[in-house]
């Protein structure tokens, strides 16, 4: 397998408006994420993910642009990015930025010129269509609720948006268009950006003709996702894009792409195949909604099936393609309260869950704050939410349907995209140090207890396990290049797996309970020597390593020679 820098890196993902404010204004910017780049240089990360910085509107936080090449008055001006860029060359740590080209915000000048006419020269840049018997073109469901079309009074057509109204989807059939974009990703290139994070860039692909999805049970809405992920030219506009901008550059590329398979994953990151170098999929984010519904139906994790979907992974894409690692990011609550125990057992549960994530095969993501255990927040009233997929679901959910308000911030206090937006906990101070002012959103009121200056200092915390974890990514080989073989299979509690590279085996064992259950070796591989690596509870050397009793949520990592 070919070394390559970015399989060998840990990137931190910044969501700017959370992560430090430097103004006083309550809005995260980019002085306030300069300003703390000597913390991200202590917990040893090379690549920090910026959500998107560019000139929006902020129907949803960012990721409706209206200028790709101008910086959102909110987080300052380019001189302040530029800074921001040099200052993290500066201490080793390299950029990628995040791509938004499915769609644009409406108020992008494309999107005002192409909504002026049919004639006009921009019309083709977006997808716009004739209604259908006085209805929409299709019955395809809005990722964010209602219709995917919007009616336009001016022209009488529709235009397609996958996401909210105001983020209308760029038609990439339209070679000028990819043309502008792909001048767009040379503009930051150029300016020293070391890759590009790409947003649900398995969409930007539509079945011609936009047919109505299947929909037996008759709803008003469905889900046409079989229409526009992983469609018929992806990789031919991804082989192109490829071929024009990003084999030019020595950069990181991933591709956020909701519903791959490990068989499509090899396809879209294949060396030889010349389009990206990961993927993102969702597969083990789905594990705790119930099968066939949206993610608001919750359900327990049963661990076999966590089991299943990584191995999965791993295996599926062993010496094909390569992994992005993550539990967390902008639109995932947070795993110590979703897969962890954010009570009685946070930093040990925490410590567990990055140990079990940063042993296996591929690049790790770590989200701002999962380095020092932030949890889940439960805000009084859906007024005090911001995240426009909350709002519209309980708008639907409790005002169309009639559902019972408690029933619903249930599910938002376990995986709305606000658990983690709530802003960095630096310290004890008001506001957790986040900002002077008052804060977009609020503050969790647990910062008191959980926060950075805390974790900094306390040798024994979650932030100091994280900083162990990459420096061992660092020291052995084995944890980014070894082969993965998974142990115990149908147990439900412990997740045991290998790591072998050579005549070099680790051995990773992690209890994802609170129960105490008896870890058995039994023969299943020769050995001489073992060395714990790393755990998260003291470990007595001298005891019987094939038969021991684990603590709860206890993780360990020997190595065998």
């Amino acid at each position: 397998m070919e070394r390559k820098w970015w399989k060998e890196s840990v990137v931190y993902q910044i969501y700017p408006r959370s992560f430090m404010d430097s103004n006083g204004d309550g809005i995260g910017d980019i002085k306030g994420i300069t300003s703390k780049l000597d913390y991200l240089k202590e917990l040893g990360i090379n690549v920090v993910w910026l959500s998107p910085v560019y000139q929006s509107p902020n129907d949803d936080n960012g990721y409706d642009i209206s200028d790709y090449q101008n910086i959102m008055d909110e987080f300052g001006t380019m001189e302040d990015w530029e800074e921001m860029l040099a200052e993290m060359h500066k201490r080793g740590i390299k950029l990628m930025m995040d791509l938004v080209v499915n769609h644009t915000s409406d108020e992008h000048a494309w999107f005002v010129e192409s909504k002026k006419s049919k004639d006009n020269p921009y019309r083709d840049y977006y997808i716009w269509r004739p209604g259908k018997n006085g209805k929409e073109p299709s019955n395809w469901e809005s990722a964010f609720s209602g219709s995917t079309w919007e009616y336009d009074e001016t022209t009488d057509e529709y235009f397609l948006h996958i996401f909210s109204k105001k983020q209308p989807d760029v038609n990439w059939e339209n070679p000028t268009v990819r043309r502008e974009i792909y001048d767009m990703m040379k503009f930051w290139l150029d300016k020293g950006v070391d890759g590009f994070r790409m947003d649900v860039i398995n969409f930007i692909s539509k079945v011609e003709g936009y047919p109505d999805a299947s929909n037996p049970e008759g709803k008003k809405y469905v889900s046409g996702h079989e229409y526009f992920m992983n469609g018929p030219r992806i990789h031919e506009f991804l082989n192109e894009m490829n071929q024009e901008v990003l084999s030019k550059y020595d950069i990181i590329t991933v591709g956020e792409m909701p519903g791959v398979t490990p068989e499509q994953g090899i396809e879209y990151t294949a060396e030889d195949r010349n389009e990206l170098q990961m993927v993102f999929q969702f597969e083990h984010m789905d594990l705790d909604s119930q099968p066939g519904q949206n993610k608001w139906a919750l359900k327990p994790l049963q661990l076999t099936d966590l089991k299943k979907s990584l191995t999965k992974w791993q295996k599926g894409l062993e010496g094909k393609g390569w992994n992005s690692l993550y539990w967390n990011n902008h639109d995932q609550p947070r795993i110590v309260s979703r897969f962890g125990n954010d009570r009685e057992y946070r930093e040990i549960s925490a410590k567990m869950l990055a140990t079990c994530l940063h042993m296996m095969q591929g690049t790790p993501y770590i989200y701002q704050g999962e380095e020092i255990g932030m949890t889940n927040v439960k805000f009084d009233t859906i007024d005090e939410y911001k995240d426009i997929e909350t709002l519209n679901m309980y708008k639907e959910k409790v005002h169309e349907n009639g559902e019972a308000p408690e029933k619903v911030m249930a599910s938002i206090y376990t995986k709305g995209r606000d658990n983690a937006r709530t802003p960095i906990q630096w310290d004890d101070s008001e506001n957790a140090g986040f900002t002077t002012g008052t804060p977009w959103i609020k503050v969790n009121p647990n910062y008191k207890q959980i926060n950075a200056k805390q974790a900094v200092e306390d040798p024994n915390s979650i932030f100091h396990y994280y900083k162990t974890l990459i420096e061992l990514r660092r020291k052995h080989d084995i944890i980014v290049y070894g082969t993965y073989d998974l142990l115990l299979d149908n147990d439900e509690q412990i997740y045991t797996y290998t790591r072998t590279l050579g005549d070099e085996k680790l051995l990773v064992i992690c209890n994802f309970t609170e129960e105490t259950p008896q870890f058995e070796l039994k023969n299943r591989f020769e050995f001489t020597n073992k060395e714990l690596v790393t755990s998260n509870y003291n470990v007595n050397l001298d005891e019987d390593f094939h038969s021991f009793k684990l603590r709860p949520y206890e993780a360990r990592v020997y190595k065998l020679t």
